[in-house]
Order: C-alpha cells, then sequence, then structure tokens
C-alpha cells in the first residue's frame, strides 16, 4: 500500500477530485521547495529573477488573495496590506531573499492552512462550487469553482518553474514526491492529516471592513481586492 495522502481520488465528485487534484499540485510545489537553507532558496537559474523563495512567497499572497479577498471582500493583511503594489508590483519576488528560510515556509504553509479552512467551509454552505464570490466582472460575479480553476493553474504554472529551479539547486527532480514523503521544514500539514490546535487561524490575514462587490475586479494587477495571478 502506498503511502501517498497528496493523491487525489480515482473517482470521485467533482469537488473531490478538483480538491484534490490542487492538494496535489500544492504537496508537489512543497516538496521541490523543502528542506533548503537561504542560498537555495534564492538560487536563480539561466536568465530568470525566479526563486523558490520568491515562489514561496508570491503563492502565500495568492493563497490569501484568492481564497480570501476574492471570495468574500475581505482586505489582505499584513504583510501584504502595507505594500504600494502599483510603486512595486512584483514585491513578494523582490523582497523574498531579505526572509529567512524558516518565515518563507512558515509564511506559505500558514496560507495553505488558511485557504483550507475557508474552503473547507464554503463548500459546507448551500451552492458548494456554484456559489458566487465577491470577486467578478461585467458578467457577475465569479463562481467557487473558478477560485479553485484558477488556483489549480497557478500551481500548475509555478510548480513548473520550481521542477527546473530545484533540479538546479541540488539535482533533486521526479514528477511526484517519493512514497512516504514528510517536509522536513516549516510545518506543512499533508492533505488527510488532522490539522492540530495550533494550526493557523482562520482570519490571520483579514483586516479592516468589508469591501462592496462594485470594487472587487476580478483580475488586475496586484492590490487589497485584486491580482493578476
Amino acid at each position: 500500500m502506498t503511502d501517498a495522502p497528496w493523491e487525489p481520488p480515482l473517482a470521485g465528485s467533482e469537488e473531490a477530485q478538483l480538491i484534490g487534484a490542487l492538494e496535489r499540485l500544492r504537496t508537489t510545489f512543497r516538496w521541490k521547495a523543502d528542506g533548503l537553507d537561504a542560498a537555495g532558496l534564492a538560487h536563480r537559474t539561466a536568465k530568470s529573477s525566479l526563486t523558490l523563495g520568491g515562489l514561496l512567497k508570491h503563492l502565500a499572497l495568492v493563497e490569501d488573495h484568492q481564497f480570501g479577498a476574492k471570495y468574500d471582500g475581505m482586505p489582505l493583511g499584513e504583510p501584504w496590506a502595507a505594500v504600494d503594489w502599483d510603486a512595486d508590483p512584483d514585491w513578494e519576488f523582490r523582497t523574498a531573499a531579505d526572509d529567512s528560510p524558516e518565515s518563507l515556509y512558515a509564511l506559505w504553509d500558514d496560507a495553505v492552512e488558511r485557504s483550507r479552512q475557508r474552503v473547507a467551509a464554503a463548500l459546507a454552505k448551500d451552492g458548494g462550487l456554484d456559489q458566487r464570490v465577491a470577486a467578478g466582472g461585467d458578467a457577475g460575479h465569479a463562481s467557487l469553482r473558478r477560485l479553485v480553476c484558477d488556483m489549480l493553474e497557478e500551481y500548475g504554472r509555478h510548480t513548473g518553474h520550481a521542477d527546473i529551479l530545484r533540479e538546479a539547486v541540488d539535482g533533486v527532480a521526479g514528477e511526484d514526491p517519493p512514497d512516504g514523503w514528510r517536509p522536513t521544514s516549516g510545518h506543512y500539514r499533508l492533505p488527510g492529516v488532522a490539522r492540530l490546535a495550533a494550526g493557523a487561524p482562520l482570519a490571520g490575514r483579514h483586516t479592516g471592513r468589508q469591501l462592496p462587490p462594485a470594487q472587487l475586479p476580478f483580475s488586475g494587477r496586484k492590490s487589497a481586492v485584486s491580482i493578476n495571478t
């Protein structure tokens, strides 16, 4: 019997398949970024400015924005709220090298845990994946399904980047985490493992008042309410 709790079901409901696919991509990305020191997380390859540390910080932002601001309209909290995104649109990528490995792993691990709690709470409501969220466009409000699918796209793109970056750091390569893999850094909780009482709080990055739907464009540059991921 394999020990791979990140694998989605072979034949589940739409909800189970989408969330399962997202969890597998999250875990694969986390495996690619795991166990590195500051030099490893800041390593660049070819002419790209991307780093694994930058991807950890960027995807933490996207988790908080996608399943926070876009879902319920609440503006982002720190460290995102203080950033002038118009003046520094790549802030999370640019500043990742200034953060310790411990803080980068914790930032992403906590953001993922908040997203899991928010999505689980949302799916427990009437409407499931069809329910409308705060963000939208000219055609109306987006659905929770759209947020999940967009997050799958985001992780698909950046897990591919992580493949290349990690192999350049120390030669680690592969499509999936090895059977029985467990993280050696941070506190990432594998899918299906019970959450500890000390886990990241649900409201961790929400601050301020809820924004009216009219102020919640579905796409655009990074801000309290919109992000081009």
